[in-house]
């Protein structure tokens, strides 16, 4: 899947720090604003305790797990909508991406610089959120200008859309304009929210909150981290807390006994890294099926809906179009029954057709024909 998160925020919040925890990309991490200018990208390990399981339940040696994008992009700062801070280009990176990780500062530390000089979650992410709504106002007035001059069109048909198109534009404008982010646009016409979403507006995109706390916070809710909560809320939006540090520290470290005593010593169960992974992955809309042969499983990432044929297609285009079945058990049920002898016994692996729709979990062979 080429689907990706872009990590977004004002300059020197942590986001590089916490995109090179991410990835084995070295992002440059320093204490002053625009140090990232180029957006950086990294492949990133989906965690999956199922390829684990699957592994060892049909003594496979071989473990290929999924992986998913995330984007690093240089800060934001107030006035990026009309080019301040590189903006122009930096609003083009997050244009292109399909999900945002919204990173914000909840530590205080007089020897990091901040920005704007204090801690103030709410402040930085109004700052972000109403430079990225400037630019969709900018961008959807230039639309609705662009379909009033069809009105005249001697094209029925042209005429016709441009006008319902316009319709919902100044719905959209105006509730932009009242600082309405599109994602929490509600009209009741699926047409008029279906051609909102083609728009790719950057305040449409499904976005996480990722609050970067100091270590003393990892157990605890600090009153920034409290802030963005509230924030995160009013916009049906979510949130999590990891210290960015904290995950760097963790990567390093290779003896495991090491690590585990560390994350002990701050009651981590999981690393931050793999719940923001989990959570990426989830915002979206990835689902898991996996493949096996005599000596590997292999995780593969599909959106949820998707058909097998098209799943298929992930594997390889002649999958997709020779396809014939699908072979399919679930990974619970390999879970409780062990071994392939008993799932057949038991019923549980089926044969689907083109319409069947996979589910995550998904063991599956393809039959097709060239």
């Amino acid at each position: 899947m080429s689907l990706n998160c872009g990590i977004i925020g004002l300059p020197n919040v942590g986001k590089s720090t916490i995109f090179s925890a991410l990835s084995s990309t070295a992002a440059k991490a320093e204490n002053y604003p625009f140090c990232t200018i180029e957006a950086n990208k990294g492949k990133v390990k989906v965690p999956d305790h199922r390829l684990d399981l699957i592994a060892n339940l049909l003594n496979l040696n071989k473990i290929l797990p999924a992986f998913m994008e995330f984007v690093d992009i240089a800060g934001l700062v107030e006035g990026a909508s009309k080019g301040e801070g590189l903006g122009n280009q930096f609003l083009a990176n997050i244009k292109e991406t399909d999900a945002i990780i919204h990173v914000v500062r909840c530590f205080d530390n007089p020897n990091i610089a901040h920005v704007y000089d204090s801690i103030n979650p709410e402040r930085d992410i109004e700052i972000i959120n109403t430079e990225l709504a400037l630019k969709d106002l900018e961008f959807s007035l230039k639309k609705r200008e662009k379909n009033q001059k069809l009105f005249k069109s001697s094209n029925k048909k042209e005429r016709d859309r441009a006008h319902w198109q316009v319709e919902i534009l100044d719905i959209l404008i105006d509730e932009l304009e009242k600082g309405t982010l599109a994602r929490n646009i509600q009209i009741s016409s699926d047409k008029a929210m279906d051609f909102i979403a083609s728009l790719n507006l950057l305040t449409s995109k499904k976005t996480l909150y990722l609050c970067n706390i100091d270590d003393s916070s990892l157990d605890n809710v600090n009153e920034h981290t409290l802030k963005v909560a509230q924030v995160a809320a009013r916009e049906q939006s979510e949130y999590l807390m990891l210290s960015g540090q904290t995950e760097v520290e963790l990567t390093q470290m290779e003896d495991e006994a090491e690590k585990k005593e560390f994350m002990e010593m701050f009651n981590l169960q999981e690393t931050g890294l793999n719940q923001l992974i989990t959570k990426a992955y989830s915002l979206l809309d990835l689902q898991t099926f996996f493949t096996t042969t005599n000596e590997q499983v292999q995780a593969w990432t599909f959106v949820n809906g998707t058909l097998a044929p098209t799943a298929a297609g992930l594997i390889h285009t002649d999958f997709a179009k020779g396809f014939i079945k699908a072979e399919v058990y679930s990974c619970k049920d390999l879970a409780e029954h062990k071994e392939i002898n008993n799932l057949q016994q038991k019923g549980k692996i089926r044969t689907e057709g083109s319409e069947y729709e996979i589910k995550d979990g998904d063991i599956i062979h393809f039959r097709f024909n060239l």
